[in-house]
């Protein structure tokens, strides 16, 4: 790199004295360094004339390459500073996809008005799927449920959402202000199947509550779920951050009480990778969501930066 700047510095101002104030060298020490570069190419790559020092025809070709490679370099230097320094850069972030298209948007929105050149990767799939981008280190940071997540990575509850009974326009629950768990007994009931995490909590309340269910169709996707709830195949329980995805089907949905039950949402990091201060401030925000006033949908909230846990183990 030192050869290459010698060489433009001289194609520059015309001769080796000006160049060598603008590099802070000697003319002597300059002179020499362009030398090098000539043995080495075995070619001339300045002619010098009484009154300036001009680039040959090949001078003239390598000067432009190496304008190319210094312009490369000099940028690559500033976006990896940047990098350093948390305003460049990217930052990976795996959630289950709830929580993706409704939690996570406030979030990098508030993130891009502070450093607007850092990229947001978002990786969104099932709770093993989001643990497996963390494992594997194609994300730096994860936000999922409590219950996915087993123990040794840094977790910390950023926030909590509520269950709701969702169920057709015509449904009798329709009409009331909220739902009970107990009155789901003997309803045709639409779940999410066992590889959501959604079917975990909802299968241990109705356990807990001894509520025995109808007919039950399963589905693994939200719409899938929202579309058949809406047939009036059933009607369903989902978490309040769920339910603006459900939002294009003809469904009503009350809070479901006795007992009111909610997600634990967390944000996890493996500790045997360092993260990057782009990360960083990712993770800063999520942790401090509340005090920022970033919105969530009717029925989630939010949890204050005390109430949190964390263990130091790498995730396995």
């Amino acid at each position: 790199m030192r050869h290459l700047r010698a060489v433009v510095a001289v194609a520059d101002h015309g001769g080796y004295s000006a160049a060598g104030q603008r590099l802070h060298l000697a003319q002597s020490s300059l002179s020499r360094t362009v030398q090098e570069v000539e043995r080495r190419l075995g070619v001339a790559l300045f002619e010098r004339t009484t009154r300036a020092v001009r680039p040959t025809v090949d001078g003239e070709r390598f000067v432009a390459l190496a304008r190319d490679v210094l312009s490369h370099a000099d940028a690559a230097l500033r976006h990896f500073e940047g990098y350093l320094a948390g305003t460049r850069g990217t930052v990976s972030v795996a959630a289950l996809p709830s929580l993706a298209a409704t939690l996570l948007p406030p979030v990098v929105s508030a993130l891009r008005e502070r450093l607007p050149e850092v990229t947001v990767r978002i990786r969104d799939g099932l709770s093993a799927e989001v643990l497996d981008h963390l494992r594997s280190g194609r994300a730096d940071l994860a936000v999922t449920v409590a219950d996915t997540v087993p123990p040794g990575p840094h977790t910390r509850p950023v926030a909590a959402d509520r269950f709701h009974c969702v169920c057709a326009v015509d449904h009798p629950f329709a009409d009331r202000a909220d739902v009970s768990w107990a009155d789901l007994s003997g309803e045709p009931f639409v779940a999410f199947d066992a590889t959501s995490s959604i079917r975990a909590y909802v299968d241990r309340t109705l356990t807990r509550q001894r509520v025995e269910l109808g007919p039950v169709t399963e589905a693994r996707n939200v719409g899938a779920v929202a579309g058949l709830a809406a047939a009036g195949l059933g009607v369903s329980a989902v978490p309040a951050l769920v339910l603006p995805l459900m939002s294009f089907a003809d469904l009503h949905h009350r809070p479901l009480t006795g007992p009111a039950v909610e997600r634990d949402i967390r944000l996890v990091h493996d500790p045997a990778r360092p993260l990057s201060a782009t990360a960083l401030a990712m993770r800063d925000l999520l942790e401090t969501a509340s005090t920022h006033a970033l919105r969530l949908p009717h029925g989630a909230r939010w949890v204050t930066r005390h109430a949190r846990d964390t263990t130091d183990e790498p995730l396995r």
